[in-house]
């Protein structure tokens, strides 16, 4: 395993990041905790999950994942090994389910407590919020909502007030953002060091060879400012692995049971593109899959990749892409795909 450290921490995490939103759902918890054994064993230390899990969302499933994640530590003692994440669903019609009052005051403070009830743990490493309550191009939206986007923007010295005193409490200890923009996340930089208060220090939104979005405008902020991502759905729910490719509809796969998730990548333009990354991975003997991770898990900006898997053999090769060097020639020909076919995935 390869690691870094969380931005302005010493706290050292494994590039490849172990998620979690189907236990609870497609997986069971026996599935769930051998997951977690077997990612240990393998060096990775870092969980992230959410109080929204699994998904789908619904009231049914609303903080499975986490109970799941809890029993585990209660059974195996192994708080102290990992560092996890988790995070507060934003507002929205798939939180309806959870509360109305998105990031005030109260429903954070209600939403870690939960949270920590559901983990079995005294704290959380790193605490995120899942969503923003304003409108923004993020998952699956490529511009800017202008004609809907009019809600006022989130109280950000309210919502970082509220995640000090949590931390003061010592209930989380670093705090993150997720499905942020650049120009949100350089709001919560400015209030923070506005009112010395706690810093974000990682974004989480969805980072693969068919959505490079991120690289806009985001990757400079991760850089100038040292604000890492979490790239999460780095195979595009799977769609990257080449297992949807020729109208194929894999008996128990995510995009065949919820076709939902995967519509985003299935434009021409996309399977355009995943046909030629399987083409060049071939080339050079790798799986699309390896090829698909270990253009991520090198990325400068990136501090971590947010694998999942839902059988043992997927997860078995997504960890593996931790040993996948690319050379020089494969990252040309990957920008080459790249320059002629680019972000066809929203």
């Amino acid at each position: 395993m390869k690691y870094t450290t969380l931005p302005n921490t010493d706290i050292k995490v494994s590039k490849i990041c172990l998620g979690t939103m189907t236990w609870g759902k497609q997986n069971t918890e026996a599935d769930g905790h051998k997951q977690m054994d077997y990612a240990l064993e393998q060096g990775v230390n870092f969980f992230d999950t959410a109080e929204l899990y699994a998904v789908p969302a619904s009231a049914e499933t609303y903080g499975k994942t986490e109970e799941i994640i809890g029993t585990w530590f209660k059974k195996t003692r192994n708080r102290d090994k990992v560092v996890l994440a988790s995070k507060i669903a934003g507002a929205g019609p798939y939180t309806a389910h959870i509360r109305s009052n998105g990031f005030a005051k109260e429903a954070i403070i209600e939403a870690v407590e939960g949270s920590l009830k559901r983990l079995q743990t005294d704290y959380i490493d790193l605490y995120q919020l899942h969503w923003s309550e304003r409108g923004v191009n993020c998952f699956g939206v490529r511009d800017y909502p202008f004609a809907t986007s009019r809600k006022e923007a989130e109280n950000h010295l309210e919502i970082l007030e509220t995640l000090n005193g949590l931390v003061k409490q010592g209930k989380i200890k670093y705090v993150g953002l997720s499905n942020e923009t650049p120009w949100g996340t350089m709001k919560y930089l400015e209030t923070a060091e506005k009112y010395n208060l706690p810093r974000m220090i990682t974004i989480q939104n969805s980072y693969s060879l068919i959505h490079r979005a991120y690289e806009y405008g985001m990757s400079e902020v991760s850089l100038r400012e040292n604000i890492g991502l979490l790239a999460y759905s780095p195979l595009a729910q799977g769609v990257l692995s080449g297992k949807y490719l020729n109208g194929n509809q894999p008996k128990g796969a995510r995009g065949t049971l919820f076709p939902q998730f995967i519509a985003r990548y299935k434009g021409q333009g996309a399977t355009t593109a995943v046909e030629a990354y399987q083409k060049l991975a071939a080339k050079y003997r790798i799986t699309l899959t390896e090829l698909s991770l270990a253009f991520i898990n090198q990325l400068p900006f990136v501090t971590s990749n947010i694998i999942g898997a839902t059988k043992m053999d997927q997860l078995k090769e997504n960890i593996g892409s931790i040993r996948i060097d690319l050379s020089e020639e494969i990252l040309q020909e990957i920008e080459a795909i790249h320059s002629a076919i680019p972000n066809p995935a929203p």
